[in-house]
């Protein structure tokens, strides 16, 4: 393993309640930095997986770029990783290497894989679940290493919903997965899932054209990174209820749901694996009331490596029960910000589902107080996509759901929705 970064642990919170108060609510900025080890003399050991959707929606143009984005992807890969290509229809299989197990990658690899991508074609169903579990399979060979998938789609998953819950709790904590859905006949939910199970992102390719730019980008990505399989352990006290666990940027994912327990009042929320960057998350503990003037530690936080118990970073989260109003009332600037970031996801969200579902008021009551939320924190990019489907006069406010909207413009809101915008020095949002 090469450089190892250092991480820094700060906690943003108002510790003071108010005599009844239960809540505590707690940003935690975690700071990765020091030299990323693709330059060192020994990187860090990873395992690669690219799965490319060649299914018979996938013709003509869009295969082309396909077969174009997997060869970048490719190429990007540095020497020493192993790696491997999959293409997806209705069932999964390997397209490089011949056997079903990775290969290291140089320059006589990456050439044979670019020869063997080239040979790509397009037919057949989509079954994302078992592309996924090949995946798996594959990457199982390499428990040490930093384990990626790249996986691309442009159409709707033909599996039954419950055949790929199940696959995707399989292929859970097994390696991180980052999506991209290409065009506009694919569902935005579909890639949601992959991400929320495998800690990855999923995003919208709008323009084919752009799909290899996408692949080289996450693969650079996942060349960076240098410490796997981190976990964040959050101890509560015995009379407190640990309420949520989530990463508010730089995108949306709530890691309540998949706490492993240590102890009853410690338990272990995955983060994936790190390179050099920034991430926050959002902690929401609830203690009992106490005595005016006590303080408490109301939740102790650390940063480390499951399987040696290294601990890289950690902090304490606090409570202090006070008479005075004007510090107990005080809400913390990142609190507020990423409270207010959650809410524009989830009105975005039931605004969208309920426009596909027709309830005109409901989604234009949402969507225009997305809208404004957007504005107001700076979202200047969601705030021009909430405009293509719902229209706000600026003298009355009245709002009215946009007729004939552009099914990508839908798409890349929905997708975008996860993505949160930084809290600026000044306190404005970024």
């Amino acid at each position: 393993m090469g450089d190892q970064p250092t991480f820094t642990l700060h906690i943003d919170q108002n510790k003071y309640l108010p005599i009844d108060g239960r809540e505590v609510h707690a940003i935690l900025t975690i700071n990765s930095t020091g030299s990323v080890t693709t330059t060192a003399a020994t990187p860090a050991e990873a395992a690669e997986v690219i799965i490319i959707d060649t299914s018979g929606s996938m013709s003509g143009g869009k295969i082309r770029e396909a077969r174009q984005a997997a060869a970048t992807a490719v190429q990007t890969l540095r020497d020493g990783v192993n790696f491997a290509v999959i293409a997806g229809t209705d069932r999964a299989r390997v397209v490089y290497p011949r056997n079903p197990q990775l290969v290291r990658a140089n320059a006589a690899t990456r050439a044979e894989a670019q020869r063997a991508i080239g040979q790509l074609s397009a037919g057949g169903g989509t079954s994302i679940g078992q592309w996924l579990h090949l995946a798996a399979q594959m990457l199982s060979a390499h428990p040490n290493a930093i384990r990626h998938a790249i996986l691309m789609t442009d159409g709707q998953n033909n599996e039954r919903a419950d055949v790929f819950a199940a696959a995707l709790a399989r292929c859970e904590g097994a390696f991180v997965c980052d999506s991209l859905g290409v065009g506009d006949d694919w569902v935005p939910a579909e890639l949601r899932k992959v991400a929320e199970a495998l800690l990855g992102t999923f995003d919208f390719v709008r323009n084919q054209g752009d799909l290899a730019d996408f692949f080289r980008k996450l693969t650079q990505t996942s060349m960076s990174k240098t410490v796997a399989e981190l976990v964040m352990r959050v101890w509560v006290p015995q009379t407190a209820t640990l309420k949520w666990v989530k990463q508010v940027s730089p995108t949306l994912l709530d890691l309540t749901g998949k706490r492993t327990d240590v102890n009853p009042l410690t338990g272990d929320y995955p983060t994936g694996s790190w390179g050099t960057e920034d991430r926050e998350y959002h902690l929401c503990v609830e203690v009992p009331p106490g005595q005016i003037g006590s303080e408490i530690r109301a939740g102790w936080v650390k940063l480390l490596r499951p399987d040696t118990q290294e601990v890289f970073a950690s902090g304490n989260v606090l409570a202090q029960w006070t008479d005075d109003l004007a510090q107990s009332t005080r809400i913390n600037g990142k609190v507020a910000h990423y409270t207010g970031q959650a809410e524009l996801h989830e009105l975005i969200q039931d605004g969208l589902s309920a426009r596909a579902a027709g309830n005109v008021d409901q989604a234009t009551a949402q969507l225009a107080k997305a809208k404004q939320i957007a504005v107001d924190s700076g979202r200047e990019d969601t705030a021009r996509l909430l405009d293509k489907v719902v229209e706000v006069d600026p003298a009355s406010g009245t709002a009215r759901l946009r007729k004939n909207v552009d099914k990508a413009d839908a798409i890349e809101l929905d997708t975008g929705s996860v993505r949160t915008s930084r809290l600026r020095k000044d306190g404005e949002g970024s």
